[in-house]
């Protein structure tokens, strides 16, 4: 079968429906093809996930958090029916269980999408599938022992699924360290190899530190504004949305009882090695909290408000092990962040950098014409790969698309 279409977009989380809504509200004929359902990667998450930023920041287009609950985070099943409810609200042309395998170009300008359901041609694409794609492992994660067991973050579902035994997470980002938080809290004993990860207080003055930041330019910034491309796969911020949102990072976990370790950097007869640069990993996210105080204070000074009292944080005290004999450990969960992953599918080179990242200006390849993207980190600001972000950029996005077909 061949059916042919104005557009195609590929995904039906936030960022293929967001799209689909802007596509829908100026009568241009698309479809969504989803590889299973309306916010399937979500549904992947572990049972506990629930946001990290506050309900108030789920901005879709045309549907802004109505909930009861603005300042609270929402369970991954409660966004998952988010998500489907907005779908439904605006009859977004969902084909679910439709996995697209390969994206090439057409003869004709065009491209044409080999699916699991058949071919489809469309004059323009909309590549939506997320900022969150290929699982990311550090090298040194090859040599860990074939008899143990290693997963990534997103095979993981709650303590009990794990072998029993000792656990070590690769990983100090959001993801990993929720799990270590969950996993000692589960009484495992748990061990957290560390990386460079900024964090934020979940709360200044009462106030979340996330509504504090929307305030200054944080949000705001711009892949050019970064020291380089490759800071795009930095960690995002330390903190939790569990338990009514809480404070989580390194002095936090540590606390906990978690066994704190440098990053990774290698393995050998069983034995892991760690680099001891645990200082430097606390330097480097006390820096970023430094930084996020200077634009706080600078934001509230040329509003001529009062800032939060942001105290700096305690001293930090560690000797950390720099062997680890993994000997009886139950799991190894790699929580080392994503990499594009758009290579593997779409056979268009020339539209990716040298990290994988689309070559693109506010979500409009700069080399194929006629393909766009949704949903890529800093597709044209640091909060485009959010709930916070989605609304805006489809709206520049669906502009472009609309110009496009009309000049055709």
């Amino acid at each position: 079968m061949t059916e042919t279409v104005d557009v195609a977009v590929v995904g039906a989380g936030q960022a293929g429906l967001s799209i689909s809504h802007e596509l829908r509200h100026a009568g241009i004929e698309h479809v969504v093809l989803e590889r299973g359902r309306v916010g399937e990667t979500w549904r992947g998450r572990w049972d506990s996930f629930c946001l990290v930023i506050p309900n108030w920041t789920v901005r879709l287009p045309g549907a802004p958090y109505r909930g009861g609950d603005p300042d609270g985070f929402m369970p991954r099943d409660d966004i998952v029916a988010h998500l489907v409810d907005y779908a439904g609200s605006f009859g977004a042309p969902v084909r679910g269980g439709v996995n697209v395998s390969a994206l090439d170009a057409d003869d004709d300008g065009g491209f044409v999408l080999r699916t699991s359901a058949g071919t489809f041609r469309a004059r323009q694409v909309v590549l939506a599938s997320g900022g969150y794609q290929k699982p990311h492992r550090p090298p040194a994660a090859a040599q860990l022992p074939a008899s143990l067991h290693v997963i990534d973050a997103e095979d993981y579902t709650n303590p009990r699924g794990l072998p029993p035994g000792p656990v070590l997470v690769v990983g100090s980002g959001q993801t990993g360290c929720q799990l270590a938080e969950e996993l000692v809290e589960a009484g495992r004993d748990t061990s957290i190899a560390c990386g460079r990860a900024p964090w934020i207080p979940r709360r200044l003055e009462g106030r979340d530190t996330i509504a504090w930041a929307v305030e200054t330019p944080f949000f705001e910034t711009t892949l050019a504004d970064l020291p380089s491309p490759r800071a795009r796969l930095g960690a995002n911020p330390q903190a939790s949305g569990g338990r009514g949102g809480h404070d989580l990072n390194y002095r936090t976990l540590q606390t906990l009882g978690v066994n704190m370790l440098g990053h990774l950097i290698g393995v050998e007869d069983g034995v892991a090695h760690f680099a001891p640069d645990l200082a430097e990993c606390v330097a480097f996210g006390d820096a970023r909290y430094a930084d996020l105080c200077g634009l706080i204070r600078k934001s509230c000074g040329a509003r001529g408000v009062a800032p939060p009292e942001m105290p700096p944080p305690p001293p930090f005290r560690a000797r950390p092990a720099e062997r680890l004999d993994l000997t009886g450990f139950g799991a190894v969960i790699c929580t080392s962040g994503f990499r594009p992953d758009y290579a593997s599918w779409v056979r268009l080179p020339s539209a990716f950098d040298d990290l994988g990242f689309p070559i693109q200006q506010g979500g409009t390849s700069t080399a194929v014409e006629g393909l766009h993207f949704m949903g890529v980190h800093f597709q044209r600001k640091r909060r485009s790969a959010t709930f916070l972000g989605v609304a805006e950029d489809a709206a520049v996005l669906g502009e472009r698309i609309a110009a496009r077909k009309r000049r055709a």
